[in-house]
């Protein structure tokens, strides 16, 4: 489709304009006073839309929405929280294929995952109406007669929500939907390269919410990181702010934070690998390394970065390797049959073309790509080729996260050996095996095996599920959110005695007479 009339058809369906604005507190501001942002397609690097983001005024006027919603929300028990996500997951449904266009235009994504985003949102709501009735503690027996001891979770209050634009939708919603039916309300802050997908995601999350008279628990704020973002990290208002973006960002957070004492969801950097046994599945090894490594244009925090081979398939498997990037699609996302679109815009191509250079200069050989891709028609894309580099050892760029489609590969002769070098970087998201053994695979499994807070074994790092609880260690900031027990980070737990006696028994043996 021609993207000029697909930019038109887009912004009618979802009720767009230009410009737009991107603060949402109970109703959209119509005058932010904060910088106009550009919302800029990588597909060709033509304008989309223009967005008013908002300044410390159009915070202030989010927060103060936010707590006074809070307190009708409380009113509501979990099911009834839970009937609003239900109704808002059914409603994403009905607008998969819409939202999905805008989420492949303005980031680059196929469209298949672009549409892939939304149906996540869609899937975390299932879970969170599920959720809503299962919000448990423990009981616990207690030492005093006639006491009773349990742990209950109650909601925070209010959660900040900032999101990177690899994932602009998707990322929020495991967030948000999880911390509504806790009992939280949301304020969002979108990268300020994907704030039309906010926009359009909010104008249908807020329909829902006002067609069935909930409270406005969802507020959008856009804005720069280093106005919006840093008010949010140091306002006490604001209970726990889930971040994802890069180590360095993540790091200032974490320090605002800390210093008032507030809790912190930190989704940073990945620097994924996958350690492919002679005892692999070979082809089954090759299509997941291959997906793992160029899917979204290497710009996953579980994209595959390096991948360790057995010495005694090296040759055979980085040949086929070779074989398969030498054959795979690169252009418009929107076209049939394309892997790998546009990397999101120009700095993040020079970052490319800058760690490609690095690499070879550490003494790695480019053995498929890097350089930049030209695509007909589309000459104001951000296009690389898919690369392959092979290194003779663990080297600075190869501990560090290029957001890009380059493979760096490493040779091992011992298992023990293959996963010094898989932890031997200061990340630790998402990890990977391949192999028949069942010795290989417990080992890489065990507390001597992968540093990761994800490990795979024959699948590739990139495709979490949103049933486990997603997040890493190391540099990667020790988050956990979505799925399993990540529901009790938007809480506070409570422990609480019951003394049904006629007596108080004192702890420690104390005894206390009046």
């Amino acid at each position: 489709m021609d993207l000029t009339k697909l930019r038109s058809e887009i912004l009618k369906e979802l009720n767009l304009s230009s410009p737009n604005s991107g603060i949402y507190a109970g109703g959209w501001v119509k005058k932010p006073s904060g910088k106009k942002v550009e919302s800029t397609s990588p597909i060709d690097g033509n304008n989309i839309a223009t967005i008013l983001t908002g300044s410390k005024e159009d915070y202030e006027l989010a927060v103060k929405k936010a707590e006074k919603t809070l307190v009708e929300w409380l009113k509501l028990t979990p099911p009834q929280r839970g009937e609003l996500i239900r109704l808002i997951g059914n409603e994403l449904r009905k607008q998969k294929k819409k939202l999905g266009k805008i989420v492949s235009l303005e980031t680059g994504k196929t469209t298949v995952e672009g549409e892939g985003e939304i149906q996540e949102m869609i899937d975390i709501a299932d879970f969170a109406v599920g959720l809503s009735r299962q919000l448990h503690g423990l009981q616990m027996a207690s030492e005093r007669l006639d006491h009773r001891m349990y742990e209950q979770y109650l909601p925070l209050g209010i959660i900040g929500v900032i999101t990177s634009f690899n994932f602009p939708s998707s990322v929020w919603s495991w967030n948000s939907f999880i911390a509504a039916v806790v009992g939280d309300v949301v304020i969002w802050k979108p990268s300020s390269k994907a704030i039309l997908t906010a926009i359009s995601v909010m104008k249908i999350v807020t329909k829902v919410i006002k067609e069935n008279n909930y409270p406005e628990i969802f507020t959008l704020v856009s804005g720069s990181g280093g106005e919006i973002g840093n008010l949010m990290s140091a306002d006490p208002r604001v209970k726990l702010i889930s971040f994802t973006g890069s180590v360095k960002s993540g790091r200032v957070v974490s320090e605002t934070v800390a210093k008032r004492f507030g809790k912190t969801i930190l989704e940073l950097g990945g620097n994924n690998a996958s350690i492919v046994s002679s005892r692999a599945n070979l082809s089954l090894s090759l299509k997941g390394v291959a997906f793992g490594a160029m899917a979204t244009a290497g710009q996953r925090c579980t994209t595959t970065r390096r991948i360790i081979v057995d010495e005694k398939i090296y040759g055979e498997f980085v040949s086929k390797l070779k074989g398969i990037y030498t054959k795979v699609k690169v252009g418009n996302p929107r076209d049939d049959g394309v892997l790998v679109g546009p990397l999101i815009d120009g700095g993040a191509v020079k970052n490319f073309t800058t760690a490609v250079e690095r690499a070879k200069k550490e003494g790695g050989k480019v053995l498929v790509g890097g350089k930049r891709a030209t695509i007909k028609g589309l000459d104001g894309g951000f296009y690389v080729q898919p690369t392959v580099i092979e290194m003779p050892k663990v080297t600075p760029i190869t501990c560090e996260e290029t957001f890009a489609p380059i493979l760096y590969v490493f040779k091992y002769k011992t298992l023990d050996e293959a996963i010094k070098i898989h932890n031997s970087v200061p990340q630790g998201l998402s990890s990977s095996i391949y192999t028949n053994d069942l010795m290989e695979e417990e080992q890489f499994l065990s507390s001597l095996g992968s540093d990761c807070g994800l490990a795979n074994v024959n699948t590739a790092t990139a495709g979490a599920e949103i049933g486990g609880a997603f997040g890493g260690e190391k540099d990667t900031g020790g988050g956990r959110e979505s799925g399993s027990d990540a529901w009790k980070n938007y809480a506070r737990r409570q422990t609480v005695t019951i003394n049904w006696g006629k007596d108080i028994p004192l702890a420690q043996g104390v005894k206390f007479d009046i």
